[in-house]
């Protein structure tokens, strides 16, 4: 029996959670999910190694490089073939502001206090 998968710590939401490329009429979407685009934002954006991005998101280093991975082929997919994206979904929580470390700017905590 698998194990069932732990709950991500993710900071805050997309501003936008929706990607189309201009002339496109497709239908379908990419869906990338907000663990996804967590990792994403934590690796690429805010230069985390996969190790910090685990240990503050609470999951193994295995996972984040997993959840990443599928990140990344799913924006190549977006850009290459022009296909629209949609960041929803996921197996994630989001901060509550009560840690006493928090790095990214983006929680609660640090939205209301001005930290």
């Amino acid at each position: 029996m698998p194990r069932p998968p732990k709950c991500r710590k993710v900071c805050r939401l997309p501003h936008v959670n929706e990607f189309r490329p201009r002339g496109t009429r497709s239908s379908s979407y990419i869906f990338l999910t907000v663990d996804e685009y967590e990792a994403i934002r934590l690796i690429d954006k805010e230069g985390f190694s996969q190790e910090e991005c685990g240990a503050y998101m609470k999951i193994a280093r295995t996972t984040v490089q997993q959840i990443y991975t599928s990140a990344r082929h799913k924006l190549a997919l977006m850009l290459v073939d022009g296909i629209p994206l949609k960041i929803d979904g996921g197996n994630y929580e989001l901060c509550d502001g009560k840690e006493h470390h928090c790095s990214c700017g983006g929680c609660h905590r640090h939205r209301n206090n001005g930290i």
